[in-house]
């Protein structure tokens, strides 16, 4: 039940300032110490600063996004005679194009070139559009990519997203070995049902509609162009995150495996404490416990490779919070 990875730690790009690197206009930096101590560990960072990249120097004039938030331009702060727009989105196109080992991607918050999302847009009143932008980078790089798991690296200190986003990181690293093995028609069913049980925790509605689409592969379907469809609508599903109430259905679901080999109170246990995980009562780590325990006496092969019971590494312990 070891979570998916590549060979060594799985590769993911960062914004410089996160790690440390003095990049920020003002010389300085936005070191991050859930990257650097909790997930350092588990990944190998790529810093990366797009400002730096294109050329502006260390100070420099702060930027900022000005316009209509759909399609910004990027000015500076206090000369807004230039626009940087071109660059950092041609930056952002070969950035996603040369990054092809990178299983993720960790970005600045509220950044003019990195930040995904809430970007404050400025209009000609000198006050910011009700509606954010991207940043201009980051949206180039995003459209180009969208299959990766991206996420602010603010957003990652909510247990939640942070589960969500290491599990699709795992996933994608799962997939690139996959790749690299040769897609096949039976890899692909294989890999489907590995990461079924995460689906339906994510997205129920999506674990039918590509068992169905797994369903109706023929011999006739190529697997190099079917496999990617599949791996988007994948992604795209497991962005999603997970509800408790998912999460209790998937338990019971996999203790149905184990029903005629649990007595009475085992079985009564481990509803009851599923039952309380749903309630709020108990974090999701109690019923996985459980459950692990009666698989390991119990063992059955269909269910210790499901990456649902360990998509990421546990001493992540990102199940201890959710």
């Amino acid at each position: 039940m070891n979570a998916p990875s590549l060979d060594g730690k799985p590769r993911l790009a960062i914004s410089a300032c996160l790690v440390g690197q003095n990049v920020r206009y003002n010389a300085g930096h936005k070191h991050s110490d859930l990257c650097h101590d909790v997930l350092g560990e588990h990944f190998e960072w790529l810093p990366l600063c797009p400002e730096m990249a294109i050329g502006l120097g260390v100070p420099r004039d702060p930027i900022r996004l000005v316009g209509n938030p759909d399609a910004p331009m990027v000015t500076g702060s206090r000369d807004g005679s230039f626009d940087l727009s071109g660059p950092l989105r041609a930056y952002g196109e070969q950035m996603a194009d040369e990054l092809d080992d990178i299983c993720g991607y960790v970005f600045m918050q509220k950044s003019p070139s990195c930040g995904l999302e809430r970007v404050k847009v400025y209009q000609e009143d000198g006050h910011p559009a009700r509606l954010g932008g991207r940043g201009a980078y980051a949206a180039a790089f995003c459209a180009q990519r969208p299959d990766l798991p991206v996420e602010e690296e603010g957003r990652l200190h909510d247990p939640v997203l942070r589960e969500n986003f290491i599990s699709r990181v795992y996933a994608y690293a799962d997939w690139q070995q996959l790749l690299r093995q040769g897609l096949s028609r039976g890899a692909l069913v294989r890999f489907h049902s590995r990461y079924k049980y995460l689906l339906m925790a994510h997205n129920p509605q999506a674990y039918r509609s590509l068992g169905k689409l797994l369903g109706g592969m023929t011999r006739a379907d190529d697997p190099t162009t079917f496999g990617p469809r599949y791996f988007s609508l994948l992604m795209q599903a497991l962005r999603r995150c997970a509800s408790r109430g998912n999460h209790g259905n998937v338990l019971l679901h996999l203790s149905g495996y184990l029903r005629n080999d649990l007595g009475q109170a085992d079985k009564a246990e481990l509803r009851q404490v599923i039952g309380q995980y749903q309630q709020g009562v108990v974090p999701l780590v109690v019923p996985l416990t459980l459950f692990k325990h009666h698989l390991r006496k119990h063992p059955d092969p269909y269910l210790l490779q499901q990456a649902y019971l360990q998509p990421h590494p546990e001493n992540l312990g990102l199940r201890n919070a959710i």
